[in-house]
């Protein structure tokens, strides 16, 4: 029995990383989409991780974020996942998330009459705009085994009345920090603040809306803390658009970071006072034993409601007064529960032994 396991952005490369890390060559193929405008960022975190080189490494032409293009990076990457499943046929097709990429695998194992398997299944923000959300609706009603994070996730699926069968797991992103954390320990970087507040911003909601990324811009320079802000190519790319990037840089309380791998970003998620966010994996990494840190969530909706009913996340907006107010207050005081909503770090463990059970895996 043989296993393909898709991926094509580094939140799926880091997610997947427990699952393919625990299967060989000989039972599995990794097969790559290079969703992400970088591939060679994305392959060296592959290599960072431990995994073994995709089997399967694609070089899309449609890589930007117009509507147009996600329509046509689909369609590309159909055509050539159906000549890969082709070739290869694979007994079932493992997909994680909510991507383009995610999409794309399910509809063409869909086609090709191979089971579908959904890491990270029954995530829901409620939030039309986002294209995450469209293609985490359509996986998750064309998948046959679908592992959920949380029971609220179960829920949400059995809801919805879906097919496929149901599993709760956890979420492999705690694995991942879990089974990274003594890299973690060994990452050193030279700050020039002792106290601070991490910011990463990416969600085109937040960066490709011209008043919603000024408003998150004033509130940062208007709270007068000291902020890290390792900026994404995207982000930069709108800063310097909207004329907000020379007043970022001038600002004295905010020092700007180019894009930074897993282990680093994991190391400031530790040593921060508490995060501000629009990510939704750094939701789940921010409630890891080894992390433990509060999320500020710059988004009018979240998909991780987990972590916000627990008290890890709170859900602020972008309103630039009620981003200054939240971080005001928790500058003050930050009550954090000592229970993880997303697992103990054995989910990967989990996924493959409910597939021994009900496959010939």
């Amino acid at each position: 029995m043989k296993t393909a396991i898709v991926m094509g952005t580094r939140p799926e490369i880091i997610k997947l990383s427990p699952i393919v890390n625990s299967l060989n060559k000989k039972n599995s193929i990794v097969v790559f989409t290079g969703q992400h405008f970088d591939n060679q960022m994305s392959l060296n975190f592959i290599r960072d991780l431990g995994m073994r080189k995709p089997d399967y490494t694609m070089k899309l032409t449609k890589l930007q974020n117009s509507t147009s293009d996600r329509a046509t990076q689909i369609s590309e990457m159909i055509g050539s996942l159906a000549k890969i499943f082709s070739s290869t046929e694979p007994d079932r097709v493992i997909v994680q998330g909510d991507t383009n990429t995610v999409l794309a695998a399910g509809i063409t194992a869909l086609k090709c009459n191979i089971p579908i398997c959904h890491v990270e299944a029954g995530l829901r923000s409620y939030d039309w705009r986002m294209p995450e959300e469209h293609n985490r609706i359509a996986i998750d009603h064309i998948s046959n085994f679908l592992f959920a994070p949380t029971k609220l996730n179960k829920t949400t699926l059995e809801n919805e009345q879906v097919h496929g069968k149901i599993f709760v797991t956890g979420n492999t992103s705690i694995d991942a920090v879990e089974q990274n954390v003594k890299k973690i320990n060994l990452v050193t970087m030279n700050l020039p603040f002792s106290d601070f507040v991490l910011v990463t911003i990416h969600r085109g909601e937040n960066v490709d809306n011209r008043s919603s990324l000024i408003s998150i811009i004033n509130s940062l320079i208007g709270s007068k803390m000291d902020f890290v802000f390792p900026i994404h190519p995207r982000t930069l790319n709108r800063l310097k658009q909207f004329g907000l990037y020379n007043k970022i840089k001038n600002s004295k309380n905010i020092l700007l970071l180019p894009p930074v791998g897993y282990f680093e970003i994991l190391y400031l998620m530790k040593k921060c006072q508490f995060i501000i966010s629009d990510s939704g994996g750094i939701q789940e990494e921010a409630t890891s034993p080894h992390i433990r840190k509060k999320v500020l969530v710059i988004r009018k909706s979240s998909d991780r409601i987990e972590a916000v009913k627990e008290g890890y996340s709170e859900l602020v907006g972008t309103d630039t007064g009620d981003i200054i107010k939240a971080i005001k207050k928790n500058h003050d005081l930050i009550r954090l529960p000592h229970t993880n909503p997303y697992g103990s770090g054995n989910a990967a463990k989990k996924i493959i032994n409910i597939l021994r059970k009900n496959t010939n895996f």
